[in-house]
């Protein structure tokens, strides 16, 4: 008799303990789950510009619709919500290219040098100021993207190009873990071995997604992915497939010279924006 009245009491104080730990945690949840309409529409809004340019013009996503969540949201907060839309984005133009089977055989070497260098970048982020590295990485591209637009007709020697193309996987995920910013230097590459629109396309979308899968898996590890950050980012992939979709429409419509024309003021624009920021 003694032991059972010890149980129930033990039980009661346990759904005491219950109540009161919901009810703490109750805020926290309601915080973590409930946005402001205004900003819900400005999020899904910057998915679907970021995607239909990245639909043109084969790359962008992840900058374009970061640079754009920062400005009013924290940025904890807009990293993780671009992540999956933006592998989303990667794979619908990687598909929609028709040439990823072809782009994967060529430059297998370059991606698995891109592993290796985004190791080293990620390691150097920790004794190097990421504004620096943005600002010096944002003039190099403004640089590049001036100077391509001036040459429209160079090229890197056929006999160069697969001994270059090592170092430009190492460059490339060094630079992305370093900066986070991921055309650098594999999209100038690309576009010097004189390669069709569309197979640069679905190699450099691999390069992003590779670098993406990495990110992903960081945040993951340090806890950065939340309810909200995945409701969000789910509530916004509809919104990437149409945006894909619409500027998929105009790059097939697009010549070769006028999608140069559209990729490289990108890649300026892209460079001022981390000048800007850094």
């Amino acid at each position: 008799m003694h032991s059972g009245s010890k149980a129930t009491g033990a039980r009661h104080h346990a759904r005491r303990c219950l109540r009161l730990l919901w009810r703490n945690a109750a805020p926290i949840r309601r915080e973590e789950t409930d946005i402001d309409t205004s900003i819900l529409a400005l999020i899904l809004a910057a998915f679907f510009i970021s995607a239909f340019l990245k639909g043109i013009t084969g790359l962008g996503f992840s900058t374009v619709c970061l640079g754009t969540l920062a400005s009013f949201v924290d940025i904890k907060l807009a990293i993780p919500l671009v992540i999956l839309p933006s592998l989303t984005s990667n794979v619908l133009v990687m598909l929609d290219s028709g040439r990823m089977r072809e782009a994967l055989r060529r430059f297998w070497p370059m991606y698995l040098c891109m592993m290796v260098g985004m190791a080293g970048g990620l390691w150097m982020l920790g004794a190097t100021k990421s504004e620096t590295a943005r600002t010096v990485l944002g003039l190099v591209m403004c640089s590049y993207g001036a100077w391509a637009l001036l040459n429209p007709g160079a090229s890197i020697p056929e006999r160069w190009r697969f001994a270059l193309s090592l170092p430009v996987g190492l460059g490339t995920g060094f630079v992305n873990g370093l900066t986070g910013s991921q055309v650098m230097p594999a999209l100038p590459y690309l576009m010097l071995i004189d390669i069709e629109k569309n197979l640069l396309i679905a190699a450099i979308n691999i390069s992003f997604t590779i670098g993406s899968l990495m990110m992903l898996t960081g945040l993951i590890s340090m806890g950065l992915f939340t309810i909200l950050s995945l409701w969000l980012a789910a509530a916004g992939i509809p919104l990437v497939f149409l945006g894909i979709w619409l500027g998929g429409i105009i790059r097939k419509h697009t010549s070769e010279a006028a999608f140069r024309l559209l990729v490289l003021l990108l890649l300026i624009g892209i460079g001022l924006n981390l000048v800007l920021r850094g």
